[in-house]
């Protein structure tokens, strides 16, 4: 069972269909930083990019931010719920439920899905986050992209990504600058598996930069 009647492609069911089937990249250089991350990329990007226009709501999105890097720290694992506590405080609302209606995004030309068993299967990825059949770069990669095509919240859903990226990196000690971060920020297709895949390869890339800057700020 499924929920609306429109008969638009759904988005959720093309990236599920491709996700198992993306050539992730592997990275046989992935070293994860020992030391907690110095610099904070996610933090300067949230100001850049919101604080001229909604003040009150990046000061929420940072806060927000702090708490998704303390669940880091601490190792938890990713969950609906705890992304819905930091959603909460993007938002600023009391509660956060998983959404109960088919979604939409790019100015209504991706459609996102709802079934009776979209919340879970929302989890199972989310699990996978931490599954050691993929390097860092490439779960990252996959676990932004799940957010954004599972579009659990209402609102809000592309912070979301951005914090659970942020949530994924940090948890294995992998911060990135603000120049690396700004990159990550462009349009993805749910049915695109070369982009996908091209994503990793990027955030491989830009974790090998931040290693080797962390590296040498250490040395000097």
């Amino acid at each position: 069972m499924s929920f609306g009647t429109d008969h638009q492609n759904d988005a959720l069911a093309d990236w599920l269909r491709i996700r198992s089937e993306i050539s992730w990249p592997s990275w046989s250089d992935e070293h994860p930083v020992a030391e907690p991350p110095t610099f904070d990329g996610f933090r300067d990007f949230f100001t850049a990019t919101r604080s001229g226009r909604d003040v009150e709501g990046t000061a929420r999105v940072l806060t927000a931010l702090d708490r998704a890097l303390a669940d880091a720290e601490q190792g938890a694992p990713l969950t609906f719920s705890l992304m819905a506590n930091w959603q909460r405080i993007v938002l600023g609302r009391s509660s956060i439920a998983f959404r109960t209606m088919p979604a939409f995004a790019k100015g209504g030309r991706e459609r996102y899905g709802l079934a009776l068993d979209t919340h879970a299967k929302f989890e199972h990825c989310l699990a996978e986050s931490i599954r050691p059949d993929l390097p860092l770069p490439s779960r990252a990669a996959r676990t932004y992209l799940d957010v954004l095509f599972f579009h659990p919240f209402d609102d809000g859903n592309a912070r979301a990504a951005m914090l659970a990226l942020a949530f994924v990196l940090a948890r294995e000690g992998v911060s990135l600058d603000l120049d690396q971060v700004y990159p990550l920020q462009v349009t993805r297709w749910a049915d695109d598996a070369e982009g996908a895949a091209d994503l990793a390869v990027l955030l491989g890339i830009l974790i090998s930069t931040a290693e080797r800057r962390l590296s040498n700020g250490s040395q000097s």
